[in-house]
């Protein structure tokens, strides 16, 4: 069977569509770029914002046109809240929501998952890779944070942590397809390990990639400000750890960071990333802010712009705010 994958939104996305197109492989099918040779495409939608919603439906719309005989299935966070506007879909054939997406492939197909076997890595799974370098490994889906913007809470749920032995199973085949870097990601990824009732389960799971994997790299996703101890930055001591924070801020006013219930503000930012630098000079550390939050007056954008301004950030992703149903400021 042929199946064209596709996502929109974040690295999370990315992560699951990549690890589909693995066990597809896994169970003999082919996974193909061209959708117009496609029996089967699979769709993981993205609901941050409005436009995330749009571009969603629009993506779906055109896969169908192209191969009108193909069956769609479509998941992730916009599948999850709107499932009924999506099966309207032309095309669509199922609508998987975000607690069973970890089982999609089983039920596309009819076939067991397999486990990871790293005796052969067959030619087929070396394809799946596509001759890229870098793998992106969820590790952990859902946040019990409870910020007034954000509509991903609701979509993935309550925080689940992967069993660390499972996370190095995944990094050990993806090193034997020929990966030379690994990237960590999650919803919230510096709560790895809570809900298994580690503290500090991030840590524990970088030192332990590093003690039983022979990763050349490792990168972590984005990382909430208030989840990095003085531990944290002890993890540079080894050089496989990839010298980058991404730190979303979403603004730098404390007034308005106070209404969108960010466990953060100015001073405690600035602090931490004036350690950051001062234990590794060469970090490049990137962020995200929101434009146009619920209340925003012109004095708490220009308190916002000019403390951002201020932390010389080396990129940063910019969104007008989007009333996101179902989430406090809406």
């Amino acid at each position: 069977m042929n199946v064209h994958l596709r996502m929109l939104g974040c690295r999370l996305n990315q992560a699951e569509i990549e690890r589909m197109g693995r066990q597809l492989a896994a169970q003999g099918h082919t996974v193909v770029d061209d959708v117009a040779l496609a029996d089967q495409i699979v769709v993981n939608t993205c609901a941050v914002t409005h436009d995330a919603v749009r571009g969603s439906r629009k993506l779906v719309r055109q896969l169908h046109r192209t191969n009108p005989a193909a069956a769609i299935t479509v998941t992730g966070c916009y599948a999850q809240l709107e499932p009924d506007a999506l099966r309207t879909l032309p095309g669509v054939a199922r609508v998987v929501d975000n607690q069973e997406k970890d089982r999609l492939v089983e039920t596309l197909t009819g076939q067991a998952l397999p486990d990871y076997d790293l005796e052969p890595v067959t030619r087929q799974w070396r394809a799946a890779s596509g001759g890229r370098t870098r793998a992106f490994v969820k590790v952990q889906d859902g946040c019990d944070n409870a910020c007034t913007f954000c509509v991903t809470t609701v979509a993935r749920g309550a925080g689940r942590s992967r069993p660390i032995a499972a996370v190095l199973d995944e990094i050990h085949f993806l090193l034997a397809l020929g990966y030379q870097e690994v990237v960590l990601t999650g919803v919230h990824l510096g709560s790895y390990g809570h809900d298994l009732g580690d503290a500090q389960g991030l840590l524990h799971l970088v030192q332990a990639i590093f003690a039983e994997t022979d990763a050349p790299r490792l990168r972590l996703s984005s990382l909430e400000p208030w989840d990095l101890t003085p531990e944290f930055f002890d993890l540079w001591q080894n050089p496989r750890l990839c010298r980058h924070l991404h730190l979303p801020l979403q603004s730098g006013c404390d007034t308005t960071l106070r209404r969108m219930a960010r466990r953060t503000n100015q001073a405690q930012f600035s602090a931490l990333v004036r350690e950051a630098r001062q234990r590794s000079p060469e970090v490049g550390i990137t962020t995200d802010v929101i434009v146009g939050f619920p209340g925003e007056t012109d004095e708490e954008f220009e308190a916002s712009f000019a403390f951002i301004e201020s932390m010389d950030f080396a990129g940063m992703h910019v969104f007008r705010y989007s009333r996101r149903p179902g989430t406090a400021a809406a």
